[in-house]
């Protein structure tokens, strides 16, 4: 028996550079004494199909191609999760930030015709393969659609007062008058779980306009919430209304995370799934509390660490849990931002700071990552 200490890896990806796992690799090459124990996080966002995959043996990627935030066809992939007794057709585990993420824009912002219709294609793909069940990852997003197109790929339509289908994106929710959700599709018998990061509502100061447009491009947030308190007033008219009866008439805008993902949040709980915090169950799956129990630090992560971070996102998770058992955790982050709180961390590593710049940081994250590795095991 080895006296080196029992160090759990538990970082989120750092999205748009590395994976969870390769993450949670490079940081124990550095720590090259401790006895490592890897958990790759994710919290709903980029890498929750990794982590599932990583998790759950028999999980099998599915390929599919939708259609991109933009409009353009997008290679990705659904991940079958074996049969349970619960879901005896198997689970059906499918992400937004691969279907329609704002890293598929390549750096550039759309905000005004983004649309979530990719990731409700993919969906659909998981249903026609009859699953039992859906997990639904939904961090990540490119778009403010309220998660009209992803509603629309599950078969409802919104038209304008002219008829006709509206716009993709946050700019065709100004037009939406009429919703038919006559031929949406039904849920898996064992329902829909909805793994989300933030618990946000829909509309307001702290709505998914104001709070998540500005990285998004939007220019104009007052616009842009009118355009989703539109939208949620289509779904949520009365009885008296041509609207049919259907799980959107109960869908409440200032639900805990109906502002996630531009307000897929909404949509999804207009379709009638139920909104789960992301991390917990990802490290609930994972066994991430009983590595922790057996551990002497747990070290977590991710790319920017910024005061949404604690808003429910992977490391705020990790570190509750490392709290629970007396375990010290520390963070290796690409950039921590100035005013941001790191008391509940024994140490605090930012990459940017140790290769001198961001820049520097991003063209060999892998080294820095190392490194960090090394300076936590001192």
């Amino acid at each position: 028996m080895t006296d080196s200490p029992r160090v759990v890896f538990a970082p989120d990806s750092f999205k748009g550079s590395l994976a969870a796992a390769d993450v949670a690799r490079a940081l124990a090459e550095g720590w090259s004494a401790a006895r490592p124990v890897a958990r790759p996080m994710a919290d709903g966002g980029e890498g929750t199909l990794e982590a599932f995959a990583a998790a759950v043996p028999g999980a099998r990627r599915t390929p599919v191609r939708v259609t991109g935030p933009l409009g353009f066809g997008v290679d990705a992939a659904w991940l079958w999760l074996p049969p349970t007794d619960d879901a005896p057709q198997g689970t059906g585990v499918v992400e937004l930030a691969s279907t329609s993420g704002i890293e598929l824009l390549g750096g550039t912002r759309r905000p005004w015709d983004a649309s979530t219709l990719g990731f409700g294609q993919a969906i659909a793909a998981a249903l026609d393969h009859g699953v039992s069940r859906l997990i639904l990852g939904i961090g990540s997003s490119a778009s403010t659609d309220g998660g009209a197109g992803l509603l629309t790929a599950l078969g409802a339509r919104f038209t304008s007062g002219f008829g006709a289908s509206i716009p993709p994106g946050a700019a065709g929710l100004e037009e939406v008058v009429a919703a038919d959700l006559s031929r949406l599709r039904p849920l898996p018998e064992a329902g829909v779980q909805v793994l989300t990061d933030v618990a946000h509502p829909l509309l307001g100061s702290d709505g998914a306009a104001a709070v998540f447009g500005p990285q998004k491009g939007v220019d104009d947030v007052a616009r842009a919430d009118a355009a989703l308190a539109r939208f949620a007033e289509v779904l949520g008219r009365t009885a008296g209304d041509s609207l049919p009866v259907t799980a959107a008439r109960h869908a409440d805008p200032d639900a805990p995370g109906a502002g996630a993902a531009g307000g897929a949040g909404y949509g999804l709980l207009a379709w009638g799934a139920e909104l789960v915090p992301g991390a917990a169950r990802i490290g609930e799956l994972t066994g991430l509390r009983e590595a922790i129990a057996q551990a002497d630090l747990v070290v977590t992560g991710e790319g920017s660490f910024d005061g949404q971070s604690a808003a429910g996102k992977a490391p705020a998770h990790v570190a509750a849990l490392a709290r629970e058992h007396g375990v010290p955790v520390a963070l290796v982050a690409g950039r921590i931002a100035p005013d941001v709180d790191t008391s509940a961390f024994v140490q605090a590593v930012s990459l940017t700071e140790l290769a001198g710049s961001a820049e520097a940081a991003l063209a060999d994250p892998e080294r820095w990552l190392r490194k960090a590795g090394a300076t936590l095991a001192g």
